[in-house]
């Protein structure tokens, strides 16, 4: 099926709409952390390059990253997840405030490590990853904090995210809890899935895994339009999903309804520099558009064109309302 005819007045007042929409983001947090510099010779004590370090930058990443992208399209994101008790978390709480995110649904765990990702790049390549983390479920103390927090900030919001790194929040306990209390709501559940808990999500609103994630716990790799609409509807049916948005890189996205509609949206994207975070961002703004009244495809449209803002920086990036309307400007008039 077409792509649906949208109008550029429509969708800029559908974005006018996000202004003031409070959501709640349950998530992995953590702090993406670059250190930036050139090689020009091989160390002596290893068969490794020696990178002399010139800067170093950090920026949020994994549930947090979702919660600034909202921010940023002037939504009020309300963050629940989990950081340990050491000057990382601080450095993360100091992201936060700067960006304007909520930080009071946030649990300090002293238990667990504050996650923190440092890639060392040289010459524009990535060298080496070095990752701070616990990727066990979260439990005792931490875990009641967290549940109450849902229960306490979920009935104030318009609708929730699960963002899905695998670090320890996302878990049956809070996925229930989470998912049970929107679900009576009866406000939209979008969740960027990890793979480990997929069937976790059923009957969500949407999923919107890439095709290389979708295809494994689908068990078949998405190589055709064959495979992609076996894969897609699969999903949704597996799921009992309201639809299962698949994102393709160059290929755009494909998004797929309960009802039998399917939709491609082609990549608006020109120039590609970073893709990291762009998931972040496409399930923020779909969450944030279902939100503000959007259908399904009104509000992928609007990820696809954020998306396609975000990935035209180096690291993580948000897309700001004005940004959003030049893309649907540039592709609509």
């Amino acid at each position: 099926m077409p792509t649906a005819p949208f109008t550029f007045v429509s969708l800029r007042e559908r974005v006018a709409r996000f202004a003031g929409r409070r959501l709640l983001v349950l998530g992995d947090l953590m702090l993406d952390h670059y250190l930036w510099g050139r090689s020009e010779r091989i160390s002596p004590e290893a068969p490794v390059p020696v990178v002399e370090v010139e800067r170093e930058t950090s920026s949020l990443g994994g549930a947090g990253n979702v919660a600034a992208n909202l921010r940023a399209l002037g939504a009020e994101p309300v963050l629940v997840g989990v950081v340990g008790q050491d000057p990382r978390a601080q450095q993360l709480f100091d992201a936060f405030v700067a960006r304007g995110v909520d930080t009071r649904a946030i649990v300090r765990d002293a238990t667990r490590p504050t996650t923190i990702k440092t890639r060392v790049i040289a010459h524009s390549q990535q060298v080496v990853r070095a990752d701070w983390e616990s990727r066990a479920d979260l439990s005792g103390e931490a875990l009641e904090q967290v549940l109450d927090a849902l229960a306490r900030e979920l009935p104030r919001c318009e609708g929730l995210i699960v963002s899905d790194y695998g670090k320890g929040v996302i878990s049956s306990a809070t996925l229930e809890q989470a998912i049970g209390l929107a679900k009576r709501q009866g406000i939209p559940i979008a969740v960027d899935p990890k793979e480990s808990h997929i069937d976790s999500y059923r009957g969500v609103s949407i999923v919107t895994p890439n095709q290389h994630e979708a295809g494994y716990v689908m068990g078949q790799r998405v190589t055709d339009d064959a495979s992609l609409q076996a894969v897609g509807w699969g999903l949704q049916k597996r799921l009992d999903l309201e639809c299962a948005l698949i994102t393709r890189g160059a290929d755009g996205m494909s998004l797929f309804e309960k009802s039998g509609r399917y939709t491609h949206l082609p990549t608006v994207a020109r120039e590609v520099f970073d893709v990291t975070g762009a998931g972040d961002t496409v399930v923020s703004v779909v969450a944030l558009a279902l939100a503000a009244g959007a259908d399904y495809p009104e509000a992928c449209y609007l990820a696809n064109h954020a998306a396609g803002v975000v990935i035209r920086e180096v690291g993580t990036a948000t897309c700001a309302p004005d940004q959003l309307e030049g893309s649907l400007h540039g592709a609509l008039t």
